[in-house]
């Protein structure tokens, strides 16, 4: 039986004169909170996380990771407009006020909205909903700061109809605005990311910076309801356009997954986590300019059904885990512009 060891255990790196503080390396486990859609940041040494209840959003504050399931909940939002099913909320930290993005509606009326306070667990407005270009069918919006311009990526259709689900990308000219159009960085097409379909599913984007300063977002690939469900990622490639769906290379399979058939060649299924996805990495103010070095295991969360147990919404809990970077890794592709290969860091995602 594996041993584990908390979050508790810090180590610091010195990177430039300044000190990185971050927990260290664990075992991970399955916690006692039996959710979806983990969303976690650290503000000093307290991490904070949000999650959908019912047809609200609750935020949890704890001294760990693991310590989030237990932690007493503070309804810090509630649909009293009657806007339909509440999903993923994600919180960020943008100029030290608090911004927590969700998804809200119904069937093709999904859309994003924010809500946004100057404490964690208070406060906060009333939901305003995000005016997104082309204003179609929109879930799991996330937002990062780079070179320091903002920017917004979500799941969305291309038109009207429930065909697949793709990633795209738009600049912000506020914490909780766009501005100008939308950018396709990301499609289902990939024979990994279809084993699941009706439909074709890339969803959950989350962004991260390399040791390297170039940008990532993982993301959830096949159906959610399925144990096929995996994380995936793209790299944009060095100096590349992050509104260029060609400066963007994809992972050749599932870098998180629990069947070997899909995982890229050179990583490992689970052996104890069935379909995880969805991940939150665990960032300092949640800022990718905090995103770890090369080196150590970091934390991260996500939300999986424990092995043996049956693969339904209703199972999923929230998981502790780490990753390193995975440097010289080169990613594939063919018949498409620009150069068929990309080298640089990958990540590993370890139970």
């Amino acid at each position: 039986m594996r041993t584990r060891r908390g979050f508790f255990a810090l180590f610091a790196v010195h990177i430039m004169g300044l000190i990185f503080i971050w927990p260290g390396p664990a075992v991970a486990a399955r916690t006692s909170l039996r959710a979806a859609d983990p969303s976690v940041l650290r503000v000093g040494g307290t991490y904070v996380g949000v999650q959908a209840v019912g047809s609200g959003i609750v935020v949890r504050q704890a001294t760990s990771p693991d310590g989030l399931a237990t932690a007493t909940t503070r309804q810090v939002w509630t649909d009293t407009g009657n806007l339909g099913e509440v999903w993923a909320p994600e919180i960020h930290v943008d100029g030290g006020r608090y911004y927590i993005y969700f998804t809200a509606g119904r069937g093709a009326a999904h859309r994003m909205y924010v809500i946004s306070s100057a404490t964690a667990a208070s406060g906060y407005t009333a939901a305003t909903r995000m005016a997104l270009p082309d204003d179609r069918w929109a879930i799991d919006g996330t937002m990062f700061v780079l070179d320091g311009r903002r920017w917004f990526v979500w799941s969305g259709w291309a038109g009207d109809t429930n065909v697949e689900q793709n990633l795209y990308i738009a600049r912000m000219s506020s914490p909780t605005a766009t501005t100008g159009p939308r950018f396709i960085i990301s499609q289902p097409r990939e024979s990994w990311e279809r084993v699941v379909g009706n439909p074709f599913i890339n969803e959950a984007p989350e962004a991260i910076r390399d040791p390297d300063g170039r940008l990532h977002i993982v993301y959830s690939a096949n159906g959610s309801w399925s144990n096929q469900y995996c994380l995936a990622e793209l790299r944009l490639r060095a100096g590349g356009d992050p509104t260029y769906v060609w400066d963007w290379y994809k992972s050749n399979g599932c870098l998180f997954g629990s069947n070997r058939a899909t995982m890229m060649s050179g990583w490992d299924p689970t052996l104890y986590a069935d379909g995880p996805g969805h991940h939150t990495f665990v960032l300092l103010n949640g800022d990718i300019a905090t995103s770890p070095p090369a080196g150590p295991r970091f934390p991260f969360m996500y939300h999986a059904v424990a092995k043996g147990t049956p693969y339904a919404w209703a199972n999923r809990y929230w998981y502790t885990g780490t990753f390193v970077w995975w440097g010289n890794t080169a990613y594939t592709r063919a018949n498409v512009p620009g150069p068929t290969s990309d080298t640089g860091f990958s990540l590993k995602f370890l139970e």
